[in-house]
């Protein structure tokens, strides 16, 4: 194996561009080219590529976002479109791709894979919601950005006796969610995971105020509902004055955390090492602390289940 590709799909998550170090790093010292595709898949398709080395992925551990940029490509959905992948990276030379992504990202490596051509992915995304990796790629760092953000909407909420509504992302996964309001302290999590029921909440919330409390927090996974909806359902609870925060994009932005910068070169520099292995179509993650290969469609096929012991635990710390 002399060269190899890499490329960064889907939403962007911090630590991609460790990723994106790792593999460069992890490749030139085992003596092999890499070329990067700009714009994920839509650059694989549109030939739009760069030689990375050494010194260019020098300075871009700590940065935010993708170096290559990233894009959600339709056309490879396709077969065609997947066939059209296949030519290019025959014309470039390449004999092997690393895909940093999600599920969707890494369908479009299996189909590649399913020709016959080898790929190995790293798991990137705040959604921590892929079989086969304890935790994603961006996870973490999204968790200490929603965290931040919470914490100052308590000193508001406590100064003007307010409940706050607070929507995090998480597609359909409550992953964030769920991490987030344990470590904000947030009276009351909803996740798409678990059925809503509002009678209880409001019991809940009630019984808050009856004991003298003068502030709530409600985290909403995205995936459950509107928080403007949830807000219609509330109105006049308990006598709070509800406001909604949707706290969106941010939480993709900004410096991995150590945590992500490490995880992310640790499955960057194991993504080359499967490759030397002769290990294809198959996901690089981190169980237990230690790396591990898994084939790529486990990431999508098995579904990860959220931490009993969190659900519980906010349960019980929110009365």
């Amino acid at each position: 194996m002399k060269r190899i590709g890499v490329l960064t799909s889907g939403g962007d998550a911090p630590g991609m561009n460790a990723a994106i170090r790792a593999v460069t790093r992890t490749a030139i010292y085992n003596d092999m080219e890499v070329i990067g595709f700009c714009r994920g898949y839509d650059g694989l398709l549109d030939g739009d590529v760069i030689p990375l080395s050494v010194s260019s992925v020098g300075g871009i551990i700590h940065r935010g976002g993708t170096v290559l940029r990233t894009a959600r490509c339709p056309r490879f959905m396709k077969p065609e479109g997947v066939r059209e992948g296949l030519r290019r990276l025959k014309e470039y030379d390449i004999d092997a791709l690393v895909v940093i992504g999600g599920d969707g990202s890494f369908h479009g490596a299996y189909e590649l894979h399913k020709l016959g051509f080898p790929v190995v992915g790293i798991p990137g995304t705040i959604d921590n919601d892929m079989a086969g990796t304890d935790c994603t790629v961006g996870f973490d760092t999204a968790c200490n950005t929603a965290l931040q953000c919470i914490e100052k909407l308590r000193d508001t909420a406590s100064s003007h006796e307010r409940l706050f509504l607070v929507e995090v992302m998480g597609r359909n996964a409550g992953f964030l969610a769920l991490e987030a309001a344990v470590a904000a302290g947030a009276e009351y999590v909803l996740l798409p995971e678990v059925k809503f029921d509002l009678d209880t909440l409001c019991k809940k919330l009630h019984y808050a105020r009856e004991r003298g409390k003068t502030h709530s927090l409600i985290i909403v996974a995205e995936g459950v509902m509107p928080v403007s909806e949830l807000a219609a359902k509330l109105k006049d609870t308990a006598g709070f004055d509800a406001r909604i925060i949707v706290l969106g994009h941010i939480q993709r932005g900004g410096s991995p955390s150590s945590f992500d910068a490490v995880l992310a070169s640790r499955l960057g520099g194991g993504a080359v090492e499967a490759l030397k292995r002769g290990e294809y179509g198959v996901m690089v993650g981190r169980i237990a602390g230690n790396i591990v290969t898994c084939p790529l469609q486990v990431s999508w096929e098995q579904k990860k289940d959220l931490d009993a012991d969190m659900m519980s635990l906010i349960e019980t710390l929110g009365i």
